[in-house]
């Protein structure tokens, strides 16, 4: 089977979606399958397994982070594309990549899926504040509702996404596939690599986040919660992976609590090494996010068995288990900080959950949720009068 899909982010942009991208598109390679992927062009080198065809891209006055894809670039090399003969178009993103995957697909004749990522409904006013909250509420209903009618299937990654489409009106067949984890390159790491290199002693407790430095993520009410759990354990430190528009915010918060020797921002981190030596060297993972569709790093902690405190909300819900790897906490400082204390203290309660987290995200690899994508693919392909390849085909 060939796919061609198009996003508007990718790496070497950070975030949940690129790296699912990526771990669909290596897996569906390794099963056989041929990936194209249509992204911005960041005007940096990234090496990457996939074949990609970046786009010469405008940057996005809002987010100095993300680029815009010039739309008439790629429908230029329209011949170019139709002599690849896809199968079907899968678009990862709802804004240039989306509009032109409509373009595409009906130029090329082709079936086109899309993935809804992001819960934009609790999104947009960490953006637009300016703006009463109800009216972006409605704004990105609509908006969701609109686009998710113009494809024909939607994939989501948790069950209340799809629940929200549903109420907003979408139509369109929608199937539920989580992103999973590829299990092998979620191994190793070397906790004690990390603390030395950042001048960490080996013996100090530390909990940690990784994860954009965004107020969709909720951080300043982690921050409050840490805060409380500092008080009570002074030698606590806490680690934020991650960079993103609220950095410097989280930065000035902690510089006025008074808490520069136990909150440490580290920046992005190298997935395929720097990130999992971060995850080794944590005794504790914390996140609280209410925006999550799914929320990947809590499995990505778990596979490297760093255990869990964490909210559960929206997305996280289908993702956590309480005891499985997580002490489900409520977003309150007092629990949550409770809960991170509870686990700090007791080193067997801690290792118990560790070995938990390790068995339960089995249940998640990569290779799981593909066989997911395939029959979503399967189905579509099956109604469409021009699909050309079987699931079974190869690459080739």
């Amino acid at each position: 089977m060939r796919i061609l899909m198009l996003s508007d982010v990718y790496f070497p942009r950070v975030n949940g979606v690129s790296t699912s991208i990526q771990s669909f598109a290596r897996e569906l390679q390794r099963q056989g399958h041929s990936v194209t992927l249509i992204a911005p062009d960041y005007g940096a080198d990234h090496s990457d397994e996939l074949e990609l065809l970046r786009v010469p891209s405008r940057k996005v006055i809002v987010d100095p982070e993300d680029r815009m894809l010039k739309m008439d670039w790629v429908l230029q090399r329209v011949d170019l594309l139709a002599k690849c003969e896809y199968d079907l178009i899968h678009v990862q993103t709802p804004f240039v990549a989306h509009y032109l995957g409509l373009k595409l697909a009906r130029q090329l004749g082709l079936p086109l899926a899309e993935t809804y990522h992001t819960y934009f409904e609790e999104y947009l006013y960490n953006y637009i504040s300016y703006l009463p909250r109800s009216w972006l509420r409605f704004a990105a209903r609509r908006f969701s509702t609109a686009q998710c009618n113009s494809v024909d299937h939607v994939v989501v990654p948790s069950a209340p996404i799809e629940q929200a489409l549903r109420r907003y009106g979408v139509k369109t067949p929608i199937t539920i596939v989580p992103t999973g984890l590829e299990l092998d390159r979620f191994s190793g790491g070397d906790g004690a690599r990390f603390r030395d290199a950042h001048g960490i002693d080996r013996d100090r407790p530390l909990a940690l986040y990784v994860g954009r430095m965004a107020h969709e993520k909720n951080i300043a009410f982690l921050l409050r919660a840490m805060k409380q759990a500092i008080r009570a354990m002074p030698e606590l430190l806490f680690v934020m992976a991650g960079e993103g528009p609220a950095e410097h915010w989280a930065w000035q918060w902690v510089e006025r609590e008074g808490l520069s020797d136990n909150v440490v921002f580290v920046g992005y981190l190298d997935r395929a090494t720097q990130l999992l030596d971060c995850y080794r060297a944590a005794d504790l993972f914390v996140f609280a996010s209410r925006t999550e569709t799914q929320g990947l790093v809590l499995l990505e902690a778990m596979a490297l068995g760093t255990p869990v405190v964490s909210t559960a909300v929206l997305g996280t819900k289908t993702v956590l288990c309480d005891g499985r790897g997580v002490l489900i906490a409520k977003e309150n400082e007092d629990d949550f900080s409770a809960k991170v204390l509870q686990l700090m203290r007791d080193d067997t309660a801690r290792q118990t959950l560790s070995q938990a987290a390790l068995d339960y995200v089995q249940d998640w690899s990569i290779g799981r949720m593909v066989e997911r994508k395939l029959e979503v693919y399967a189905r579509l392909l099956a109604t469409q009068p021009n699909g050309r390849a079987a699931i079974g085909d190869s690459a080739g």
